[in-house]
């Protein structure tokens, strides 16, 4: 019997030096607008050490037929709400995640009153009182007001209140709020962000900045990809606004990973287990919702009885777990929580998690990833790094090199190690 040595690692991840991870990132260099057809953006090519170049619409003829692709079919809303007060003085209020009810599609319904965490903008022009906005929603006229709670962290609880049972959440972020593009795209948001900023997969409200990977795929690159054989599946994870959280603290310890939730339908983990625990995930947040799996999964079989909140993936739970997961395949995590599942006759795992994935974290379920070009010094670049095992520079040299396009609405890359 071979020893496992996966375990072993050279380095403990949480003293990883953030500076190891930096390289020049001129303005120009950041795409400020998608193209017009978004899947005629660039794709570098990432097999096994070597780089190339190639069009986003040739990557069906990269993948394996009879392999499984899955996407994070998340949708943006408009969670910026903007309130002038009698000063003058503009308060923006940006919706993160609800609190009550804590259920994203519960909350959106709510027809009187939505409580969520905020970021306030101008927090010092807004000591005490309750904003108040005058709008017409469907037609009908409502006042919102927003009165600030208790502070948590960086964020404040805010409660919503408007005067008019026939209007929900939902419709008033439609009409009121305004779509939270990048903060490093240094512009407004512009009318033709509310469809460039969707995957045109999107279906599920929750996001407060997209799944870029996604942005490059049209009908015309799905079509081929199921022509070509590969299984398409989706999950939801709503991307937090922490995804743009620079990291400050010198070593990663440091750095407290945002929470996201995440949703995962029974028949999505069937298809998995059918692939042998094996996935194409297209963007970060795919990767870390299938890479939560597996640990999610861990914890059930320790313990086939723990609730929703003790599945919550932990920040630093992989590594402090990885000498004893080292001989749990992907396939038998995966097969406890549908065990969990049936046992609970539920159709989707809700739960959420923490996950930073740095080198010297081993992936279970991901073996090959479609990604956008990250920042520099940021916890994705981390995550692209320990998965082509540190080979991050040779393929970020060579996108600079040749004219690739950086970010959300940049180009994009397919890695496979």
């Amino acid at each position: 019997m071979q020893p496992v040595k996966k375990f072993i690692m050279k380095e403990d991840p949480k003293h990883i030096r953030i500076s190891e991870f930096n390289y020049p990132l001129p303005d120009e260099r950041i795409a400020k607008f998608p193209l017009p057809v978004r899947d005629q953006s660039k794709l570098l090519v990432y097999r096994h050490g070597e780089v190339s170049e190639d069009r986003f619409t040739s990557l069906p003829s990269y993948l394996p037929t009879g392999s499984l692709m899955i996407f994070n079919n998340t949708k943006v809303i408009q969670a910026r709400l903007h309130f002038r007060k009698e000063t003058g003085a503009l308060i923006e209020v940006f919706c993160l995640e609800p609190i009550e009810p804590n259920d994203y599609v519960l909350n959106f319904q709510q027809t009187e009153h939505a409580a969520w965490l905020c970021m306030i903008g101008n927090l010092k022009k807004w000591k005490e009182g309750t904003l108040k906005r005058e709008m017409t929603v469907k037609e009908q006229p409502i006042t919102l007001t927003a009165t600030r709670g208790e502070c948590h962290g960086t964020s404040h609880w805010v409660d919503f209140r408007w005067d008019n049972p026939e209007i929900t959440f939902a419709d008033i972020l439609e009409v009121f709020g305004e779509l939270p593009i990048p903060p490093y795209l240094n512009r407004d948001t512009q009318e033709s962000d509310k469809e460039t900023y969707q995957t045109v997969y999107s279906k599920i409200k929750g996001s407060v900045a997209a799944p870029t990977a996604g942005l490059h795929f049209t009908p015309r690159v799905l079509n081929a990809l199921k022509e070509k054989g590969v299984d398409l599946e989706e999950l939801t994870l709503h991307v937090g606004a922490g995804t743009f959280k620079p990291v400050k603290s010198a070593e990663i310890e440091g750095h407290e990973m945002h929470t996201e939730y995440i949703s995962v339908s029974r028949g999505t983990i069937e298809n998995l287990i059918v692939h042998n625990g094996k996935a194409i995930a297209v963007g970060t947040t795919s990767v870390r919702t299938l890479e939560s799996l597996y640990h999610i999964g861990v914890t059930l079989l320790k313990n086939p009885n723990a609730t929703e909140e003790e599945l919550h993936v932990h920040q630093w739970q992989p590594y402090e777990t990885a000498e004893e997961t080292a001989s749990i395949t992907s396939v038998k995590a995966l097969q406890a929580i549908l065990d969990y599942l049936n046992r609970h006759d539920m159709e989707a795992l809700h739960t959420s998690t923490q996950i930073i994935i740095a080198p010297g974290y081993d992936y279970k379920i991901v073996n090959t990833m479609v990604t956008n070009f990250h920042q520099p010094q940021s916890t994705l670049l981390l995550l692209v790094s320990a998965f082509v095992k540190g080979n991050w520079r040779n393929i970020y040299d060579f996108a600079l090199n040749h004219d690739f396009r950086f970010l959300s609405y940049g180009d994009s890359s397919l890695l496979i190690p």
